[in-house]
């Protein structure tokens, strides 16, 4: 875990977490080491942008596309009917054996989840999704991107919002501007719709450290 809290450091995640490089360090020196966790901070005060921002594809930063302007809106949740949880105590956290969920191409959020649920494993959220890029970044391939939708948008009279978060690499088309084009970008998908190209990442477990 040691190479984790080192990579965080050399991007200066710690700066956007308002932490000093010793207490990144000494979260990963006390974290259980499973050799496949995830080590992840259980508060971010920055925004989704700045986050993107150290995500890199062939040298080019990431992005939020302009219509999830309301990213930070969205609550951790799990379980087959996405309730609301609360991260494990402390702050940082430990995500075990974190998965691309290659085996969901094509599937649904909705149907994945109910998989993922039944054998007893968690999808993984947002800023999850995005610390994992900053320790693989390998693991985000062209046609083999993923979605997170441990991240709902809770409504005010129940239910959730329809989208579902999603990490891919960007054509460059539309409003996100030839500019962007190959940069990783953090979007959206519908709840009910399959995508062949897009998995849905998932983990064992998570665990206070």
């Amino acid at each position: 875990m040691n190479e984790q809290a080192e990579r965080l450091i050399g991007l200066g995640v710690h700066e956007l977490l308002g932490q000093s490089e010793e207490q990144v360090r000494a979260a990963a020196a006390a974290q259980a080491d499973d050799g496949g966790g995830l080590l992840m901070p259980a508060s971010v005060p920055c925004s989704y942008s700045d986050l993107m921002a150290l995500v890199t594809h062939g040298g080019k930063p990431g992005f939020v596309v302009e219509d999830f302007t309301d990213a930070a809106d969205f609550a951790v949740t799990g379980g087959a009917n996405s309730d609301s949880i609360l991260l494990p105590g402390g702050e940082w956290y430990t995500v075990h054996d974190p998965q691309r969920g290659d085996e969901f191409a094509n599937a649904s959020p909705a149907e994945a989840l109910e998989a993922i649920s039944a054998v007893g494993r968690v999808p993984l959220t947002m800023i999850e999704g995005i610390f994992w890029l900053y320790q693989r970044p390998e693991l985000l391939e062209r046609n083999r991107c993923f979605m997170t939708i441990g991240s709902r948008k809770p409504k005010a009279r129940g239910g959730f919002d329809a989208r579902t978060p999603a990490l891919w690499i960007s054509n460059g088309t539309g409003r996100d501007g030839a500019a962007n084009r190959n940069a990783p970008k953090l979007g959206w998908c519908w709840w009910n719709n399959r995508h062949t190209w897009l998995g849905i990442a998932h983990a064992a477990a998570r665990t206070a450290i």
